[in-house]
């Protein structure tokens, strides 16, 4: 893979990159070839990866905050629209599938129920069939959802509050686990243990936790939190949103991206860092292995978190492809 950054061969910029906040990438199923990417200039990007080429664009009208592969020809999508859609890429055209009565933060596919689950800051939860597609359920949460990822078929939900809700996708009549976060400052991003015995909780304070879901004694012993995404400068400690977390799904292994500009990766059954990149232009605001786990998408991107300032930050996104030195936990 040719590099346009010379000291990392083994890193490519994409080019056609989006013109304002990267909010979202995700690979396709079962290939490292396609990328979706999602942003605040309202637009929702395919790449070929392989190519290096952009093969579709499609628009929101209104920033797109997630979007999510359902299966290798068709995307959903949803942002500050209120709407999830669901584009065709041999057809080229788009659905409006449903809305929510706020904007859509979180749109994740449920392979082993076969759903699409989006949620929103209207404090819901909502499950869509996509053969239909439809809306196939909506359930209320106890605030506003910030981020939520599959596990089997199980949910686990992070909303405002520092809330966390564990949801059996076959029975929605009643919530399987309400937790609070073991973190003090509030949720950023929830992803979960390719094994399902557990997933990994990130906050705006530069700590990671590392959490299971077997409610019994002896495993939430296990349970531990760790602080990252922290640089010492002239003696003081700066501390930095932890703003993405992706496993890596052979290794059960994962990265974590802060507003520090590092993506580190983590062996969250050893307690060890594995490794560290080099430090990237802005905040890393989505991170995303592919199937195979031989590359990992990096998105680099401002994220206002010292508000409106006087450089200009280009939205980039990285294809790193990784090695199992760098990912595989040390025996």
């Amino acid at each position: 893979m040719s590099s346009s950054l010379s000291e990392t061969p083994n890193e490519l910029k994409l080019k056609n990159q989006p013109d304002d906040g990267i909010t979202a990438c995700k690979f396709g199923p079962n290939s490292s070839q396609f990328l979706l990417v999602s942003s605040w200039d309202e637009t929702v990007r395919l790449y070929d990866i392989i190519a290096d080429n952009m093969r579709i664009k499609y628009s929101h009208g209104s920033p797109v905050l997630d979007c999510c592969f359902y299966d290798p020809v068709h995307s959903f999508t949803g942002g500050l629209d209120k709407t999830l859609k669901m584009y065709d890429f041999n057809a080229t055209a788009e659905t409006v599938v449903g809305k929510h009565e706020a904007p859509i933060r979180c749109v994740e596919y449920c392979s082993d129920e076969n759903v699409i689950v989006t949620g929103s800051w209207d404090s819901t939860v909502k499950l869509w069939d996509p053969r239909a597609p439809c809306c196939s359920g909506s359930f209320a949460q106890p605030d506003k959802v910030y981020t939520l990822a599959v596990c089997g078929d199980r949910l686990v939900v992070g909303t405002a509050g520092r809330r966390v809700l564990v949801w059996d996708l076959r029975n929605m009549g009643y919530v399987q686990q309400k937790r609070e976060s073991s973190l003090k400052y509030q949720t950023r991003c929830i992803r979960t243990f390719p094994n399902k015995q557990g997933y990994v909780l990130s906050s705006i304070e530069g700590r990671v936790a590392v959490e299971y879901l077997d409610p019994s004694p002896e495993v939430q012993k296990k349970k531990y939190a760790f602080k990252c995404h922290r640089i010492k400068e002239n003696g003081q400690e700066l501390i930095y949103p932890v703003n993405a977390i992706a496993f890596h799904s052979k290794y059960n292994t994962f990265a974590t991206g802060g507003s520090d500009g590092y993506v580190n990766i983590w062996d969250g059954f050893n307690k060890k860092r594995l490794c560290q990149f080099h430090r990237y232009p802005t905040s890393i605001s989505s991170l995303a292995f592919s199937h195979d786990g031989m590359v990992l998408a990096i998105a680099s991107s401002y994220m206002y978190e010292n508000g409106e300032d006087d450089d200009v930050h280009e939205n980039l996104v990285f294809i790193r492809n990784v090695s199992d030195q760098e990912t595989k936990p040390k025996s």
